[in-house]
């Protein structure tokens, strides 16, 4: 691997240089193994960690198969669902490597006693299966995390066999080497690092399609949307697509330092959770209506008056109630995840009287990521990378994101030895500067 990691660091080893150097026989990744997967049974969601299902191991390298492609993986970063894979939540994963092996037989090989997870990565092409044409090795790419077998519309999130890398398939990012479908690979933004480009692929698109695609909340300019978690990955990015769309978000944050940075991001209204002391639950069971018509109260303090258009959801069970009671009359709620749980409830007479509709969207079309990508390209969305860790230190990194430690982006070095590498544009990462470092002087 040593000498791998040389030749990608070398500028003057060219492509077929590349392609002829050997490989190892094993790479590190993290990975979950079948054989733990009911290790938290009975234990209570707040009380499983993890750090103890996480492990850091030598597996064998696959082989790129038809429209492969094998990857050098210099960064990745840390998602929610890599949460949820640890915790075994809903269900293992290996539940979904198992049906996939048995309605592809491309998905025969990822169905093993373990799992690699990590759905983001930067990194440079090695090898390529069979079939694939557009990429060669030594090119620079990032990766959405899209796998379709067979795209027969023009949506392909909405083809039912579609999968997750690193979350429903195997060999995902969160390693020294990944195996990807090759329509997965994106060119990777010249002005960012390593580190900077893993950080988008997988937020950014998803928070592009969640509110500025057809497919999503279709804003436009004058809109007012209220974002959820507007300093972490997926808020910092629905920030950005408002502020650039000439939408006015109200971002709601967790701390003074989080309402810091969304100033920092130029956004104006801001409602500092912890501040204001909202309490949307009176007991488990039992919601407050009372605290969604203060909320709704300080947001129209805030806009002068006038109720979302769009809110911006992903929290879930904390704060779906006062989302559909905050949207206007005729608004939109649209929602990608729960990160603090799956059972929502809110009062149904404000949706129908209000005329209002609740959108679900999931991560985002092969267009979707390819357009979201390309305005990071252009330097008109930026990566919010806040820390990095190497890769040894995954599982701690993993437990930080789960407690809510952490602001934008938590990236991961993989096969990259420090932070800094990959620029090939510095002139446009000097524009960018003031933004690129915001989340980490924050």
């Amino acid at each position: 691997m040593h000498e791998l990691v040389a030749a990608l660091l070398d500028p003057d080893v060219t492509a077929r240089e590349l392609a002829a150097l050997p490989l190892p026989r094993t790479y590190r990744a993290v990975t979950v193994h079948r054989a733990d997967a009911a290790l938290f049974t009975g234990v209570p969601h707040e009380e499983r960690d993890p750090r103890a299902s996480l492990h850091l191991d030598e597996v064998p390298v696959p082989e790129p198969g038809h429209a492969e492609v094998l990857v050098a993986v210099m960064a990745s970063s840390v998602n929610h669902h890599t949460i949820a894979s640890a915790l075994f939540e809903p269900e293992p994963t290996f539940r979904s490597l198992a049906e996939y092996a048995r309605r592809s037989p491309a998905g025969r090989r990822h169905d093993l006693p373990y799992h690699v997870l990590g759905s983001d990565l930067s990194g440079v092409v090695l090898r390529t299966g069979p079939g694939v044409s557009h990429c060669r090795p030594g090119d620079e790419v990032v990766a959405h995390c899209l796998v379709v077998e067979l795209d027969g519309q023009d949506d392909a999130i909405r083809v039912p066999a579609q999968r997750v890398w690193g979350y429903e398939t195997n060999f995902g990012g969160l390693a020294e080497l990944a195996l990807v479908k090759a329509t997965q690979l994106m060119p990777k933004p010249p002005h960012l690092t390593w580190e900077e480009a893993a950080c988008c692929g997988l937020v950014n698109s998803t928070a592009y399609r969640q509110l500025v695609s057809h497919n999503g909340a279709a804003m436009k300019q004058g809109d007012t949307v209220l974002i959820w978690g507007a300093a972490g990955g997926l808020g910092s990015f629905a920030t950005q697509y408002a502020l650039a769309g000439g939408a006015t978000p109200v971002c709601v944050v967790s701390s003074p330092e989080k309402a810091a940075l969304c100033h920092g991001m130029g956004a104006d209204l801001v409602i500092d959770r912890s501040a204001e002391d909202y309490q949307f639950w009176k007991a488990p069971e039992t919601p407050d209506p009372g605290e969604w018509r203060r909320f709704a109260r300080h947001v129209r303090d805030l806009t002068g008056g006038e109720d979302p258009d769009i809110v911006f959801e992903h929290p879930g069970r904390d704060t779906f109630a006062a989302s559909v009671y905050a949207a206007r009359r005729g608004g939109t709620v649209v929602t990608c995840a729960s990160t603090t749980g799956p059972g929502q409830l809110y009062d149904n007479r404000s949706l129908w009287t209000g005329l209002k509709r609740i959108l679900g969207t999931h991560f985002a079309s092969y267009r979707e990521a390819w357009e979201a990508n390309r305005l990071v390209f252009k330097g008109r969305i930026h990566p919010p990378l806040s820390v990095t860790h190497p890769l040894e230190a995954t599982t701690d990194a993993v437990a930080a994101v789960r407690a809510g430690h952490h602001r934008g982006k938590v990236g991961i070095r993989c096969l990259a030895p420090r932070d800094g590498l990959g620029v090939r544009d510095p002139e446009l990462r000097e524009d960018l500067l003031p933004w690129l470092t915001l989340f980490r002087d924050g």
